[in-house]
This record gives structure tokens, C-alpha cells and sequence, in this order.
């Protein structure tokens, strides 16, 4: 019997024994943005099995599928997990992630003594595009921090997202762990225990001026919804605070940048970036920097540390032996 038609009967999926890996990967205490991201990755490819290569049978994948599902994911007439037409195209790094999916999925096939039509380290990722990494002046990301004061009517709205933007900047934390921040989690230190990417806690650190704002906005909050940043009208359904949703977030960045006429894109994560730009051009030892970002990887932080062009020319100016 073919082993993809002998797992989960009742799921169309031609992917064997895909429901025991996504539980495989709940059960090993991953975020559930990982968990998501691998069910949608692994739908994409059994949907180019299923469709692009008329029903190709995964016990019959070779490299060349692979190759082809590279070819497939750089296109824009590729569809999306849910079967829906899109003409974005995929950043090299979001097709690694796909690969990369599929690589684990074989991974664990082979683990469990399963069949694996090919080996996962034949899948060979893409190289990474490098773009000039391009950090705003501290001028304009201070005029964009302050933008909800000048442009917003609704007075707690302004206050709400001026709070949520110098908490940003002022702590280089992540957009989700940002919007997931509960009131408990806060006190009088400026010190507040997170939990972050991949469920690795540690410490992030507000300044005086991120806690004002944050009072004050929590001052014209009449509610005990848990969240510290929640939509206007509060609860959902079930009487409970929703938190903000990241689109709002950003497009609200977005529509700021567009007001204030800043012509370099700046996104919640252009925040975080500036955050360790400029906590390097003030001397700030990389290490630390890591441990504030949440960085596993020293390596992952450096390309912060260097990315700004006034750290290099100052080094530059101070370091060429013909100065």
C-alpha cells in the first residue's frame, strides 16, 4: 500500500503523516506563529504535488521536484496555501522558509522511521539578497515616534499609539511581543520580563520617558482588560480584551511616514533596527545589544551593530592610518 494513502484517510493532504508532524512540533512546546508557519508551508507544496504536477505522488518527488518547487515559489503566478492568486513574489527568505519547512517535514519522516523519497540535505536554500541596509536619521524616527500627538483626532487613540511606538523604540522589543505585553507584566522599575520568539524569555527595559506615556494613556483607560495596548472598543465576544492587531500597527507607521514626508520605508521592526543602530553609535557593547534584542546568535545582532552609515564612517575617520 502507498504509505501516502495509508495515513489520515478522511485528509485530502498527499503529504503522509503530515498531521503527526504538525503535532509532533505542538508537542516540543513551539510558538504557535512555527506550528502555523509549517502547516502553511507543507499546504503549499502538497497544493504543487496536487496541482502544478498533476497529482505527483510524494513517494515519487525527486531533486528535480525540488528545483522545480524553487522555480515555483520565485514566480508570481504561484498560489498561495489557501489557493488563492497572488502576484507578490517571494523574498528569498520567505522561499528558504518554505524549504526549510519541507526539510524538517523529511527530517522527522526519517526519525520515525518513515519513508523519505529524497534526502533533506539535498534541498539546497537560496542565497539571500543583501540590500543596503538603511536605518532613518534619529531626527525622523523621533518625528515618526511622536506623530500620533500631532496627527490623531481621538485623544486616547493618540495616546495609545505614541505609548505603543516609544515602547518600541524605547526597548527594541518585537512587534508581537509588543502587542502581547499585558498590564501585569509592568512595575516601577522600567524593567519588564518577556516572553519572545521561540518562547526564550528575557528581560526589556523601558526608559523614562517610553513609562510616562505609557502612564498616560493607561490613565484614560477605564477598563481591567488584561492587554496594555487594545483597539478602541475593547472587548470581543467573549469579554475579553483583544490587543491590537499588528496591521494596524503598521499601517498606521505607514500613514505617518507618508504625513511627516520621511522617504526611507520605516516599519515597526525599522524601530527595532534603529533601537541597536543607534545604541551602538553611543558605544554600547554588542553583547549587551544581543541580550536586549533577544538574539540568539551574536552574529544575527552584528548586522545591526554595522549597519549604520555614521558608525562606519566614524570608524572610518578614526581608524585609517593615513587620516
Amino acid at each position: 500500500m502507498n504509505s501516502n494513502k495509508k495515513n489520515n484517510e478522511s485528509n485530502e493532504s498527499f503529504l503522509p503523516y503530515v498531521d503527526d508532524f504538525l503535532l509532533h512540533i505542538q508537542a516540543n512546546n513551539y510558538s504557535e506563529e512555527t506550528l502555523y508557519n509549517y502547516e502553511r508551508d507543507l499546504e503549499t507544496f502538497d497544493n504543487f504535488l496536487t496541482q502544478e504536477l498533476s497529482s505527483l505522488s510524494f513517494d515519487e518527488v525527486t531533486k528535480r521536484t525540488i528545483e522545480q518547487y524553487k522555480a515555483y515559489l520565485n514566480s508570481r503566478d504561484r498560489l498561495t496555501a489557501k489557493n488563492q492568486v497572488t502576484e507578490k513574489k517571494l523574498s528569498s527568505g520567505t522561499i528558504n522558509r518554505h524549504l526549510t519547512s519541507l526539510r524538517r517535514y523529511l527530517v522527522y519522516l526519517i526519525e520515525m522511521d518513515h519513508n523519505a523519497p529524497i534526502d533533506p540535505t539535498s534541498i539546497k536554500l537560496l542565497r539571500r539578497e543583501k540590500p543596503h541596509s538603511r536605518v532613518s536619521e534619529l531626527d525622523e524616527l523621533i518625528r515618526l515616534i511622536e506623530a500620533p500627538t500631532h496627527f490623531e483626532k481621538n485623544k486616547i487613540v493618540a495616546l495609545r499609539n505614541r505609548a505603543m511606538l516609544e515602547t518600541l523604540f524605547a526597548s527594541g522589543m518585537r512587534i508581537s511581543e509588543l502587542i502581547n505585553l499585558r498590564r501585569i507584566q509592568l512595575d516601577n522599575t522600567g524593567r519588564v520580563f518577556i516572553e519572545g520568539k521561540g518562547k526564550k524569555e528575557r528581560f526589556i527595559y523601558l526608559t523614562p520617558r517610553a513609562e510616562k506615556h505609557i502612564k498616560n494613556y493607561l490613565v484614560e483607560r477605564t477598563d481591567e482588560f488584561p492587554h496594555l495596548f487594545i483597539p478602541l472598543r475593547g472587548a470581543n465576544a467573549s469579554n475579553k480584551a483583544k490587543h491590537i492587531s499588528p496591521n494596524y500597527l503598521q499601517s498606521k507607521i505607514k500613514w505617518y511616514r507618508e504625513l511627516l514626508g520621511i522617504n526611507i520605508p520605516i516599519s515597526a521592526h525599522s524601530l527595532r533596527h534603529g533601537f541597536a543602530t543607534y545604541l551602538a553609535e553611543q558605544g554600547a557593547n554588542p553583547a549587551a545589544i544581543q541580550i536586549l534584542l533577544g538574539h540568539e546568535s551574536l552574529e544575527t545582532t552584528t548586522r545591526y551593530v554595522h549597519a549604520s552609515d555614521k558608525y562606519a564612517e566614524e570608524s572610518h575617520h578614526k581608524f585609517h592610518p593615513l587620516k
